[in-house]
């Protein structure tokens, strides 16, 4: 019996301590410029990103327990400070908050909504950024 009683305090204690060693995960992006509120954590499952040569896009989605207009303010104020110029907000009941933003001739969605009995809040960030031009075959082909 006592046996059982020291495994039990020893796992714990050992899931105590990793706990206490793994600080929480910076929130990820592809985008630099593209900054992600705190206390909001990446969905992998949910999220994607494409990159060729030319074209670099990525939807990436987030989780959190943050009040929905606090969490749309705060994505505002800081896209708008990292330069993103804002052009729209629409809000609805049963699409949550949609917020669409431009910097430089590259265009960002911004979709804020509550989950199922408003446990969680999600933020999904969708955009697509040339990164080269792609050249024209007729330009780089020669006359004849």
């Amino acid at each position: 019996m006592i046996t059982k009683r020291v495994v039990a305090v020893a796992a714990a204690a050992l899931a105590l301590a990793a706990c206490a060693s793994n600080p929480p995960r910076p929130v990820k992006s592809q985008f630099e410029d593209i900054p992600v509120a705190k206390g909001m954590g990446y969905q992998n499952g949910e999220s994607m990103a494409i990159e060729t040569p030319t074209v670099q896009a990525a939807r990436e989605v987030y989780r959190g327990r943050l009040e929905l207009d606090s969490l749309a303010s705060a994505t505002r104020a800081t896209l708008e400070a990292n330069g993103w110029r804002h052009l729209n907000t629409t809000k609805t009941s049963q699409h949550g908050i949609n917020q669409v933003y431009e910097k430089q001739g590259t265009s960002l969605q911004v979709l804020l909504w509550e989950g199922w009995m408003g446990w969680f809040t999600y933020a999904e960030y969708t955009t697509a950024r040339i990164l080269q031009s792609p050249s024209s075959p007729a330009a780089s082909g020669s006359s004849r």
